[in-house]
């Protein structure tokens, strides 16, 4: 692990500026630097409802450079016979693991332990003793003293869009943890940034959202993948970076189809830093427009890093309207509206996307789109429901003892009987 320069013994006594400003408190019920078991606001079950409007896709003034579809097509015969590195994707909690071959990644002896998913995205951890625990989940690491009960959950950034100024940027997911400080001596935040070599002249440091204010405090050092922070108190923190050098970002592509009665395909395609809450970000979103949405389950994670400034286009075979036909990434975690590139295709075939680097021309994320990615989906679905309403209606006929279903047969002949009089 590298050694934060600068770094105080104790984050209480040192936290750091918002560039020298006086920002006003966000609308957040917290409490500060209390160090009982009530001092943090899991407020996320309201922010889940309600951060996020519908995405809108993002155009640029960029032209779709010369490149033929000749070339692309080369490209992508040559990629057909190769495999993607297997990924872990969970696509009902949105997490997206992955091992970067440039993080030099260390060997880590934490123990791993599984939450228990409670309503809302909230996790509940509970760990039996003092040690280093790693949730599965989202990639928190959790150093305690004693038997505690951890309640956590993932937070979106673009609430807290105009605290984080420049120099700073985002450096990975915001999490909300709520337990007793007492218990926790330090987190370890999962980073989405590629450091590899890179990190001498990178900065890190934890963005704290308090009862009197955000802060930036120090952090204890950071590694390849987590940024370890000594806790002072709990309420809303996630890592911040400060690099006088280019960031390098690991980036994930979701996919969404849309669902209608039309024979033509419609697809949103979001480029997006392999943040969990970014990620979760584009769930809620899609969740909220005024059309519905299928996730596609493709292996999300680029194989190529993402830089901001840098120009992506996203190739089709066959080809496809896709709009914009280009885009100028850029970190999207603390905007609200996340963009997207639509794809559409007039008849239901399958093809091939690929999203290509312009400056080199390389694949960083390719996918094939069969048929069987979406309409199978809808065939299980008819198919678990019918299966569950045969079962519930064979269960209430046989649930019945034979003599009351004797008497009721009975009573409707006799009924009948009645009737015909």
């Amino acid at each position: 692990m590298s050694q934060d320069s600068g770094v105080a013994e104790s984050s209480d006594d040192h936290h750091g500026s918002l560039e020298e400003k006086d920002y006003p408190s966000p609308n957040l019920d917290t409490s500060g630097d209390s160090k009982s078991g009530e001092d943090s606001s899991f407020e996320s079950g309201s922010e889940v409802e309600s951060d996020n409007e519908e995405a809108k896709p993002e155009k640029t003034n960029g032209e779709l450079g010369e490149s033929s579809t000749e070339e692309a097509s080369a490209q992508i015969e040559e990629w057909e016979d190769k495999e993607l590195p297997t990924q872990h994707y969970n696509s009902e909690s949105n997490k997206i693991h992955s091992h970067c071959e440039h993080c030099n990644a260390e060997n880590k002896h934490n123990e791993l332990v599984t939450p228990r998913l409670l309503s809302r995205g909230q996790f509940l951890l509970k760990v039996d003793g003092e040690g280093t625990y790693q949730c599965t989940e989202t990639g928190l690491i959790f150093e305690v003293n004693r038997k505690v009960d951890i309640k956590y959950c993932v937070l979106s950034w673009s609430k807290y869009s105009d605290l984080i100024v420049k120099p700073w940027a985002v450096g990975g997911p915001l999490f909300d943890v709520k337990c007793d400080p007492l218990c926790l001596t330090s987190i370890q935040f999962p980073h989405s940034l590629c450091l590899g070599h890179r990190d001498a002249n990178m900065t890190f440091k934890v963005f704290h959202v308090k009862s009197t204010g955000p802060s930036l405090e120090y952090t204890v050092d950071h590694s390849a993948t987590h940024v370890k922070w000594r806790v002072s108190s709990l309420s809303p923190v996630g890592p911040v970076i400060q690099s006088e050098e280019t960031i390098f970002h690991h980036g994930a592509v979701i996919l969404y189809k849309a669902i209608d009665h039309n024979p033509s395909l419609s697809f949103r395609v979001y480029v997006a830093t392999n943040n969990e809450s970014f990620i979760k970000d584009i769930s809620k979103s899609v969740k909220h427009s005024s059309k519905k949405f299928m996730k596609i389950d493709k292996p999300p994670v680029c194989q190529k890093l993402l830089q901001n400034g840098k120009k992506y286009r996203l190739i089709s075979e066959p080809e496809a309207e896709i709009t914009p036909e280009e885009i100028e990434f850029v970190d999207g975690s603390l905007l609200k509206l996340k963009s997207y590139i639509e794809v559409y295709l007039e008849q239901p075939v399958e093809f091939k996307l690929l999203l290509v680097e312009m400056d080199s021309e390389e694949i960083v994320w390719k996918a094939k789109l069969r048929e069987c990615d979406w309409v199978q989906h809808h065939q299980n679905q008819n198919v678990s429901k019918s299966s569950t309403s045969g079962n519930r209606r064979r269960k209430m006929s046989s649930s019945l003892p034979d003599e009351m279903v004797y008497d009721k047969r009975m009573k409707q002949i006799d009924s009948s009987e009645t009737k015909a009089w």
